[in-house]
C-alpha cells in the first residue's frame, strides 16, 4: 500500500461522544504527538516522562500562558500502541466547549485533524490488524448485544484472520507446485499438479462454505434483524412494542388507528437483536394522514426480515387478517393470536395447519406467554447460537461477497481441471482465489477499497 505524506502527520480528534460529560478525551497520534503535547500541557515535562504513564496537570494556552482545563495526560510510545505510533491522550472535562478549545489548540501547535477511521487505518497500514479486525473494531462500538460484542471480540484476537490466511497458504502452497511444473516441464507433471489444484480447491471450498453458513447469524448479530409488527388497528401492536422495548414508546389506546406512522427502536431479545418497527395498522383508509402511514407500513413489511403477525383471536379471523397471512406467506413469521383473555374464536392448532407458520396465544396486556415468543425469535433464527461456543462469524457483507466471489473462482478451477484445460490457464482462477481471499484481510486489498472502508469509522476512531 502506498503512503502519502499526509500519512505520516500528526493528527488529532476527540475519541467521545461529544457532549455533557465526566470526561472528554482528545488523542494524538505521530511522530510529534508528544512534542505538541508537551507545548499545551504544563504539569511534567512529557518528552521525558516513561512510555505508558499518566500526568497530572494543566492544558494552556501557550499564547497567552491562560489555563485552559485541568487534565491527566497519558503518554504511549511506539510501538507499543494501537496506531504503532506514538499516542497522546488528554482526559479533559466533559463538556464542548473545553474539548473543542483543547482540539483547536492541538491543531494550531503542528497536529493535523483527523480523518474518520484514521487512527484505525494507521493501525493497519503499520500492521498491527487486518481488516477484519479493523471491521471489528466498530462491531465493537456498534455492539447491539453481548454475543454481538463476544463475535466482535473474537475477530479483533484475529480469529477470521486465521482462517482466512490459512485458507491463502494452502492455496500457496499448491501454486508453488505449478510453477514448479511450468518452469520444468521436462517432468511432465501436469495431471499431478492439476490434481493437487483440483483437490486444493475441494477443501478450500468446504472451509468457505462453512464460514458462509455464519454470515446471516453474523450480519444479524452486526446489524439487528428488521422485525415488522403488522396487523389490523387496535389489535396490540404498539402494547408488544412496548413490552419487548420496556418503555412506552408507542401509544396505547382502546381507539383504533393511534400509530399513524411507523416507530422503530432497537432491543435484544434472547440475544438476538431486534429492529423493531411498529406499523400503523395496514387497513383500507380515506384519511390522507393514515393513508401515508399505511404506505409506509407495507413498504417496512416488504423490507423485513421478520414478521410478527398480530392477529384478534377474540374476533376470529377476518377478510383483511386472511390478506396479511397473503402478504406475509413468502416471510419468515411468527403469527401471535393476540387478547386471549376475551375468549378465543381462533387456536394455534389450526392457524398452524392453515398457514405452516409458528403460532402463539397471548395477551399481551396481562404479559401471557411472550416468554415463548422470545425463545421462537432466537430458535427461528439461530438455533441457540447464543449458547454455542461459536465465536468466529462473517459479520458483514463485504466479506460474504468476497468469501462467495473466491468459491466461484475455485469452482472454475475444479471445472478447468476436469474438463483437461492446461494447468497454466486453469492457475489464472487459482490466482484469483488466492488474491480474492487476501482483500477479506487486507493482505491484496486496492487502496480505493481501504480508504472507503475506513471513512465509514468515526471521527477519533
Amino acid at each position: 500500500m502506498v503512503q502519502t505524506l499526509t500519512e505520516f502527520d500528526t493528527i488529532a480528534a476527540i475519541s467521545t461522544p461529544i457532549g455533557e460529560g465526566g470526561i472528554s478525551i482528545v488523542r494524538m497520534s505521530g511522530e510529534d504527538a508528544v512534542k505538541i503535547a508537551n507545548k499545551v500541557f504544563k504539569g511534567a515535562n512529557l518528552e521525558k516522562v516513561p512510555t505508558h504513564t499518566i500526568h497530572y496537570g494543566h492544558i494552556i494556552d501557550p499564547k497567552i500562558e491562560k489555563v485552559i482545563d485541568e487534565s491527566m495526560v497519558t503518554v504511549l510510545r511506539a510501538p507499543k500502541t494501537f496506531t504503532r505510533e506514538d499516542i497522546v491522550e488528554i482526559n479533559c472535562h466533559g463538556g464542548i466547549v473545553v474539548t473543542n478549545h483543547i482540539l483547536q489548540l492541538l491543531l494550531e501547535n503542528g497536529a493535523r485533524m483527523a480523518d474518520p477511521g484514521e487512527f484505525t487505518k494507521r493501525a493497519f497500514v503499520n500492521g498491527r490488524i487486518d481488516l477484519t479486525q479493523a471491521e471489528s473494531v466498530m462491531d465493537i462500538v456498534r455492539a447491539k448485544t453481548d454475543k454481538a460484542r463476544q463475535v466482535a471480540v473474537g475477530q479483533l484476537e484475529g480469529g477470521l484472520l486465521e482462517k482466512i490466511r490459512a485458507m491463502r497458504q494452502e492455496i500457496l502452497d499448491t501454486l508453488a507446485n505449478v510453477e514448479v511444473n511450468i518452469d520444468y516441464p521436462e517432468y511432465d507433471a501436469d495431471q499431478i499438479t492439476a490434481n493437487q489444484m483440483a483437490t486444493t480447491s475441494k477443501s478450500v471450498i468446504k472451509k468457505i462454505d462453512k464460514l458462509l453458513k455464519t454470515a446471516q447469524e453474523g450480519t444479524i448479530l452486526r446489524n439487528g434483524l428488521a422485525t415488522a409488527i403488522v396487523g389490523q388497528p387496535n389489535v396490540g401492536k404498539s402494547s408488544l412494542l412496548n413490552y419487548l422495548t420496556q418503555s412506552d414508546k408507542a401509544i396505547v389506546t382502546d381507539v383504533a388507528g393511534t400509530t399513524r406512522d411507523t416507530l422503530e427502536e432497537y432491543v435484544s431479545v434472547k440475544g438476538v437483536p431486534l429492529k423493531l418497527i411498529d406499523t400503523a395498522g395496514i387497513h383500507h383508509t380515506d384519511d390522507k394522514v393514515e393513508k401515508i402511514g399505511v404506505e409506509r407500513s407495507q413498504k417496512a413489511l416488504k423490507q423485513a426480515d421478520l414478521v410478527l403477525l398480530l392477529i384478534d383471536s377474540s374476533k376470529g379471523l377476518s377478510d383483511a387478517d386472511q390478506e396479511l397471512i397473503k402478504e406475509t406467506a413468502n416471510k419468515k413469521r411468527i403469527i401471535i393470536l393476540n387478547k386471549a383473555d376475551l375468549g378465543s374464536k381462533i387456536s394455534p392448532q389450526d392457524m398452524h395447519k392453515l398457514t405452516g407458520s409458528d403460532v402463539i396465544s397471548t395477551s399481551i396486556l396481562k404479559e401471557e406467554n411472550l416468554d415463548e415468543l422470545e425463545d421462537l425469535i432466537n430458535k427461528l433464527f439461530f438455533s441457540g447460537i447464543e449458547n454455542s461456543n461459536e465465536q468466529i462469524m462473517v459479520t458483514n457483507q463485504r466479506q460474504s461477497a468476497l468469501l462467495k466471489k473466491a468459491k466461484r473462482e475455485l469452482e472454475e478451477v475444479i471445472n478447468a481441471v476436469e474438463s483437461g484445460i492446461p494447468v497454466d490457464i486453469a492457475q489464472i482462477d487459482f490466482n484469483g482465489a488466492w488474491d480474492t481471499l487476501g482483500e477479506i484481510t487486507g493482505d491484496s486489498a486496492p487502496d480505493e477499497l481501504i480508504n472507503q472502508l475506513f471513512s465509514q469509522f468515526c471521527l477519533g476512531k
